[in-house]
């Protein structure tokens, strides 16, 4: 075929309606319709004309390329239906890893998604009048257990509550706030842009590093709708600085008659400084220290789905429920279920042993090296010691925008295999189903099981082993 004139090659491509007809592709026919078909024969036509063009193509290459046609069509539609969240193992050692979905559900909560997702449900209905009701009241139970004389709303994220109690709060008017805690969070939103669409006027007070409680005094007027203060959840200034208290910045909005609005972010509800966590105060104690409105993620520390939370007064909840805007922030029956019963957890004393996040933050080092060690000796017996795994010392990260100073000392697995970089390992094992992402420390690639649910230790193991070729070893 390439002794022949290219005009003369190119003529002699096969027509769409004569390839449709081919016995190979008219099952794919049948079970993917005609036009997504005939859009991939198109589209692999198109790349044999591009490789002759180019001088590419043997003699009998025409012939080949209809031999392997059905197979090539089968993979391209594979390819362009199959689904690009998937799930993966979580071999960071980042436990709220924002890029991979953040914190993983419990069971009770996957539980009640299937229950609910099966069928339909009271979302907007009470049985006990047989009259549409609200969905608020299904967070709103489990919240005034857990915040005793609060009410609460659920919004779609942390960023959507701060903007709803803005908007429902200080619309057209002024909200004070420390230059020290205007934040950005990931995707480059940062608190001034979120305030500019909540339609109020940012009232900068102090400097970046030092605010007093009367720099906010000093900047109260007649236009001073509300003082907010923002947990710096993802960043740490440290030195040479003072930001005024939650209490003083309280009392100071009693005595105004200005609520106090504290954005929390991390949805933490525990004491977890038992596990090292220091500066990272709960929901709990910011309302005991007189904040009127808490809001913070769902998804974060608290270990539940992605949502935002308003927790506070009874009557700024309800105004901020009233909005019109919380209409086109609310969220659907699976985030309340999914939401409803990881807060059942906290208000039943069972979140520490069966919320996710909270059992990766609480496993000691110790448990984590008796893990990584057996997980070691997997490797090496399925690979016949073509792969190594050694340990290493290294530190977790608690990620998602908490705890941003904090290290939790770990153990790692730290796989070699002769022959391949730590760039390549890492590849091979992110391109694989189901993906493992672990991270590059010193040129090796590390493998952080804290992370790592116990159930997913021995596909993460055949996974590694079967990195140094041949078959495993059962």
């Amino acid at each position: 075929m390439s002794r022949e004139p290219l005009q003369t090659r190119l003529r002699k491509l096969p027509k769409i309606d004569s390839l449709l007809r081919l016995p190979g592709i008219e099952r794919l026919r049948e079970a993917h319709g005609r036009e997504r078909v005939a859009d991939a024969l198109r589209s692999r036509v198109d790349e044999l004309r591009r490789q002759l063009s180019e001088g590419g193509g043997e003699p009998g290459s025409l012939e080949k390329w209809l031999e392997g046609l059905p197979a090539s069509v089968e993979s391209m539609l594979r390819e362009e239906v199959e689904t690009a969240l998937v799930g993966v193992i979580n071999a960071t050692g980042v436990l709220v890893h924002t890029n991979l979905g953040r914190a993983p559900l419990s069971a009770a909560a996957i539980s009640r998604l299937r229950e609910v997702s099966a069928g339909f449900t009271t979302l907007e209905y009470d049985l006990a009048s047989g009259r549409r009701g609200s969905r608020s009241v299904h967070a709103q139970r489990l919240v005034s257990r857990l915040f005793p004389g609060c009410a609460g709303h659920v919004v779609n994220n942390n960023a959507a509550a701060v903007l709803l109690a803005i908007n429902t709060l200080a619309e057209g008017k002024e909200v004070v706030v420390s230059r020290g805690e205007l934040v950005e969070i990931g995707g480059s939103f940062r608190i001034p842009d979120v305030m500019r669409k909540g339609q109020a006027i940012l009232r900068e007070v102090g400097t970046t590093n030092r605010t007093r409680i009367g720099d906010y005094e000093e900047a109260i007027n007649e236009r001073t709708a509300l003082l907010l203060k923002v947990h710096t959840s993802n960043y740490r200034i440290v030195g040479f600085t003072m930001q005024a208290t939650l209490p003083e910045l309280a009392d100071l909005g009693r005595r105004r008659g200005l609520p106090v609005v504290v954005d929390q972010g991390s949805g933490n509800l525990l004491d977890l400084s038992p596990c090292g966590v220091q500066d990272e105060p709960s929901v709990a104690e910011i309302l005991a220290q007189g904040a009127d409105l808490v809001t913070f993620s769902g998804d974060k520390l608290l270990g539940g789905p992605q949502c935002g939370v308003l927790v506070g007064k009874r009557d700024l909840v309800e105004r901020c429920r009233k909005n019109p805007l919380s209409r086109a922030l609310r969220v659907d029956k699976l985030t309340y279920a999914a939401l409803e019963a990881t807060l059942e957890a906290y208000v039943s004393d069972r979140a520490e042993a069966e919320v996710p996040i909270l059992r990766m933050l609480r496993e000691t080092p110790a448990s984590v090296e008796e893990r990584a060690r057996r997980c070691a000796q997997r490797i090496q017996d399925l690979s016949a010691g073509s792969v190594r795994a050694d340990l290493a010392s290294g530190s977790s990260l608690v990620g998602g925008g908490a705890a941003p100073t904090m290290e939790i000392p770990t153990r790692l697995l730290a796989i070699t295999v002769e022959g391949r970089s730590a760039d390549e390992i890492e590849t091979m094992l992110r391109l694989r189903r189901p993906p493992i992402i672990g991270r590059i420390q010193e040129d090796r690639l590390v493998l952080d099981l804290r992370t790592v649910p116990r159930e997913q230790e021995e596909e993460l193991a055949k996974a590694v082993a079967s990195l140094g070729g041949g078959d495993l070893k059962r």
